[in-house]
C-alpha cells in the first residue's frame, strides 16, 4: 500500500507548505498533495492560498523523490490545452513525479467572487469530460482534432510528450453513479473514492463492470481513499479495512496535532504496511 499526506496548504506561509513537503519526503510518504483553490476554503480572513499548479512547478525544485500532485484539479480554472501543457512541463520538471488529477470543480463561492464562469453541474461534467479526452490525446505528441460538448480542438500539437508514458497517472476522484464513474472507467488510472470501504463497494463494483465495457481491465484501475491521522490506532484499523478492500493508495489528513503525529504514524503504523 501506498501512502500520500495533504499538505493542507491554505492559511499558511510558503515556508511552512515547503517545509511539509520535504517533511513528508523525509519520512517516506509516496506523495504529497496540494489543493487547487485560489482562496482558503474555512476560516475566517483572507489567510493565504498559492496558486495549485505553480506550486507543483515550484516544489519540483525543493524535492527529490516524493510524487506530486493536487486533489483535485477544477476543470474550469484552465483551458485543457493550457492544463496540458503545464502539466507536461510539471513532469519534466519534476523528473517524472507527477499525479495528474481532475475534478468538476465544485467551490462556487471563490468562482463568483473571483469572476471565473461555474456552469451547471451537467456543463461542468461536459467540460470534464472534454478535458480528460483532449490532455490524454494532446500528451501523445500526435496532432489533434477534438469535436467536443464545449471544447473542441483543431489541429493541435503539444510537444515534448510527458516524461511519464503514455501519460502521468490520472486520478478522478468521486462516487456519482451516473457522469463520475463512467468516466473513472474509462479514464482513471487511479479512483479515490469517498466513504468507507462498505459504503463504496457497490461504486467499485460499478467501476469494474464500466471498465470491462469500455475494453479496460478493472484491475488496471487503482482504488484509493482518504485516512484521517488524528488517532493512531484508529488509522491502522482503517487502514487495515482498506487494505483488505483491495485499496492500494490512501491520502493521509494532515492532522491537528502537527507534525509529531505524522512522525509517530510514519514510523509506528506505515511500515506495517509497506
Amino acid at each position: 500500500m501506498r501512502f500520500g499526506i495533504d499538505i493542507a496548504q491554505q492559511r499558511m506561509p510558503w515556508d511552512e507548505v515547503v517545509r511539509r513537503v520535504r517533511f513528508a519526503e523525509d519520512l517516506g510518504f509516496d506523495g504529497a498533495w496540494g489543493f487547487d483553490h485560489f482562496q482558503p476554503m474555512y476560516g475566517e480572513g483572507p489567510g493565504e492560498a498559492f496558486d495549485g499548479v505553480t506550486t507543483l512547478a515550484a516544489l519540483t525544485g525543493v524535492t527529490s523523490r516524493i510524487r506530486l500532485g493536487l486533489l483535485v484539479t477544477g476543470v474550469t480554472y484552465r483551458h485543457p490545452s493550457v492544463f496540458a501543457t503545464q502539466m507536461v512541463t510539471v513532469d519534466h520538471a519534476s523528473g517524472g513525479r507527477l499525479e495528474l488529477s481532475l475534478g468538476a470543480a465544485w467551490h462556487d463561492k471563490e468562482h463568483h467572487e473571483l469572476g471565473i464562469p461555474f456552469p451547471a453541474t451537467s456543463e461542468r461534467f461536459d467540460l470534464l469530460e472534454d478535458a480528460l479526452e483532449i490532455v490524454t490525446r494532446l500528451m501523445t505528441g500526435e496532432v489533434v482534432s477534438y469535436d467536443g460538448r464545449v471544447v473542441s480542438l483543431r489541429d493541435a500539437q503539444v510537444l515534448p510528450r510527458p516524461v511519464q508514458t503514455p501519460h502521468p497517472p490520472i486520478w478522478i476522484g468521486g462516487n456519482g453513479p451516473r457522469r463520475t464513474l463512467p468516466l473513472v472507467a474509462r479514464y482513471a488510472d487511479v479512483w479515490h473514492g469517498f466513504g468507507t470501504p462498505n459504503s463504496m463497494r457497490e461504486a467499485s463494483a460499478r467501476v469494474d463492470r464500466l471498465a470491462e465495457e469500455a475494453g479496460r481491465d478493472p484491475a488496471s484501475i487503482m482504488r484509493a481513499a482518504s485516512l484521517s491521522l488524528d488517532d493512531l490506532d484508529t488509522a491502522r484499523r482503517h487502514a487495515e479495512k482498506w487494505r483488505d478492500a483491495g485499496y492500494g493508495y490512501l491520502v493521509c489528513g494532515w492532522p491537528g496535532a502537527g507534525q509529531a503525529q505524522v512522525e509517530a504514524f510514519a514510523r509506528d503504523v506505515m511500515p506495517d504496511f509497506v
